[in-house]
């Protein structure tokens, strides 16, 4: 597959975007019901995301659509949608949502929050007024997130590496990029302290056991992604060497049979999430054979994006705009 360029793709993800700020449903609503008192409608429990079937793709959906933006994509429907939602009033309401339920969307919800707050404060550095009101407005879920996510990376014992959202690494990876970015160092410090003590004795990992049919995350690729975060270039050379010796185990394409699946069109997430891993990687690395691995996984995850079916629709582009960004 010839892949197109990130400025190709742009107003394609753009159209993306938009269709999924603005479906309602369905809608996978998580959560607590203390009493019948707390049955409420997702637009009422989530005023700025609830669209794109639940709230993590919400909220990576304006990530996605900050990105976009940022990257020069002109798109007057786009900012206006972001504008709607991204209010001090709508964003307070998740922040309070947070703050009153500590381990609603941990870790995997919180990373992609956070990553918001940080790509939004970029943007509004570059001068963009609109992102600015955006970083602005986002400031109390961004302290709901790292309050509750460095109380969690204290917490931890061990590591959760199943390759779906509740993925310890993966997590703690967007995590600890987003404090860095957002000059939240004490944040930053204890996330990486978490990172080291959990992860980084490991050796040997068995990517050959590593696959289930309802991986979108590569839980060895995101360990490494997440080291390479925190490790001195030759350590992690070294650290790496030990724990992936044969990387040529987790690097093939998955294949999806039934894309109607909602749980087995995950594989398509896993050729771009593990194409964006192996990109870094390899970056760190200076590793050839590995930046040529995630390329074909690049191809085939890439080939999933544009579909019709809600299941893929409502989270892919994401995933294959950060790949595209590792690139």
């Amino acid at each position: 597959m010839n892949i197109p360029a990130s400025h190709e793709l742009a107003p394609v993800y753009a159209a993306i975007v938009l269709e999924n700020l603005s479906q309602s449903h369905p809608y996978h609503l998580v959560h607590m019901l203390r009493s019948t008192a707390d049955l409420r409608s997702p637009a009422e429990l989530y005023p700025a995301f609830h669209t794109s079937y639940d709230w993590h793709s919400c909220v990576h959906m304006h990530w996605l659509g900050v990105e976009l933006l940022r990257s020069g994509l002109e798109s007057a429907p786009l900012r206006a949608r972001l504008n709607e939602n991204l209010t001090e009033s709508k964003l307070e309401v998740e922040a309070a949502y947070l703050r009153a339920n500590s381990i609603f969307e941990r870790p995997y919800g919180w990373a992609w929050a956070a990553r918001l707050a940080a790509s939004s404060e970029a943007f509004g550095r570059q001068g963009d007024a609109d992102a600015q009101r955006w970083s602005s407005a986002l400031a109390p879920l961004t302290e709901a997130v790292f309050g509750n996510a460095t109380r969690w990376a204290a917490a931890i014992n061990h590591p959760v590496r199943h390759g779906v959202h509740s993925n310890t690494a993966f997590g703690l990876s967007l995590l600890l990029t987003a404090a860095e970015q957002l000059g939240r160092t004490e944040d930053a410090s204890m996330l990486k302290q978490a990172a080291l003590r959990l992860f980084a004795a490991d050796q040997n990992w068995a990517g050959r056991w590593e696959l289930s049919g309802q991986d979108f995350l590569s839980a060895g690729l995101a360990e490494a992604d997440l080291l390479s975060r925190v490790l001195p270039e030759t350590e992690f050379a070294s650290w790496f060497a030990a724990f992936l010796p044969e990387p040529a185990d987790v690097v093939q394409p998955a294949v999806v049979t039934d894309k109607t699946d909602a749980q087995m069109v995950h594989l398509d997430g896993l050729n771009l999430s593990r194409a964006g891993a192996l990109f870094r990687i390899s970056t760190a690395l200076q590793d050839a054979g590995l930046r040529e691995s995630a390329e074909t996984l690049l191809a085939a995850g890439l080939s999933a994006v544009e579909t019709d079916e809600f299941v893929s629709s409502h989270w892919l582009a994401s995933f294959a705009w950060d790949a595209l960004l590792s690139r």
